[in-house]
């Protein structure tokens, strides 16, 4: 090799060698760390009037761990203070099940359930926080990770509903057990009037096919964190079972909005790339859904 090609290779390998560290500390350092504000406007046609402008502020599959995720959720909750909004809602995995130990037995990862709350409950909105489960939370210790949130404040809504009231008007919060756990919709619903507008809260965005044969106006999910990696032209290399349909943003199933949060934490490896973890802003509008 000649000195004129052994330079010219060395040049290429130092700038390839540049790009990929630059690649990594974007994908490790940086993108995981900065949550990204997305704000979206839905209409829904069976919306009070006196809801119009209800602004739902959603955070979503922390996977809380005091090394990586915490870092992002900090940063989230310090947005969604100053947002001020009305109502905050967490979709599930709180914490994250071992690869190693059998399901419905990993009560160790089940215990970051307890700082994870204590985080969310510095939440700030007017009607306070409601939750429900995810997979992860479900496989770990459910009633545990469920006291965890409780205890500080932070109601589970599992196969249950609660009512929201402004000016005489009412809307609806049901939140549905994720579908590892024991989801129950019927019962979900079961307070719910026949006119009256309700929101389901599901972990696994790819319920929505099945939702939306329900009298639900809208549907907030999870689950999918967006494959954590998305490659242009390709999309996700890997996405989750219940998260492959509708992995990230604004969707309309049968006649039913849907939209997925790609989460605040990571799995398997503390890594994001061109999916930045997201704090999501939805104002409701009565009328017909768009994004703003």
């Amino acid at each position: 090799m000649s000195n004129h090609t052994r330079r010219k290779f060395l040049i290429t390998a130092g700038v390839f060698a540049a790009g990929t560290l630059a690649l990594g500390e974007d994908t490790v350092l940086r993108e995981p760390n900065q949550p990204k504000l997305v704000e979206v406007e839905i209409g829904l046609p069976r919306l009070p009037a006196a809801f119009d402008g209800f602004r739902i502020a959603q955070l979503s599959d922390f996977h809380f761990d005091e090394v990586f995720s915490v870092v992002p959720l900090r940063v989230a909750i310090e947005m969604v203070n100053r947002l001020k909004p009305d109502l905050v809602v967490l979709t599930g995995d709180f914490v994250t099940g071992s690869y190693w130990t059998p399901r419905r037995a990993d009560r160790r990862s089940a215990w970051l359930a307890e700082p994870c709350a204590k985080l969310l409950s510095t939440l700030r909105s007017r009607h306070g926080s409601l939750a429900v489960l995810g997979n992860h939370d479900v496989i770990t210790d459910a009633r545990f990770v469920t006291e965890s949130l409780q205890s500080h404040g932070i109601p589970v809504l599992r196969n249950a509903s609660q009512a929201l009231e402004k000016d005489g008007a009412r809307l609806w919060i049901c939140g549905l057990d994720s579908l590892d756990g024991s989801p129950d919709l019927e019962r979900a619903m079961s307070g719910v009037g026949k006119d009256e507008a309700a929101i389901l809260l599901v972990h696994e965005p790819d319920y929505a096919d099945t939702a939306s044969r329900y009298p639900l106006d809208l549907q907030l999910s999870g689950h999918s964190h967006g494959g954590q990696i998305w490659l242009p032209g390709i999309g996700a290399p890997w996405l989750p079972e219940g998260g492959r349909k509708y992995p990230r943003g604004q969707y309309r199933v049968g006649q039913m909005p849907l939209y997925t949060n790609i989460g605040l934490g990571t799995i398997r490896l503390p890594v994001r790339l061109n999916c930045p973890p997201e704090v999501t802003l939805v104002t409701l509008r009565a009328g017909s859904s768009k994004q703003s």
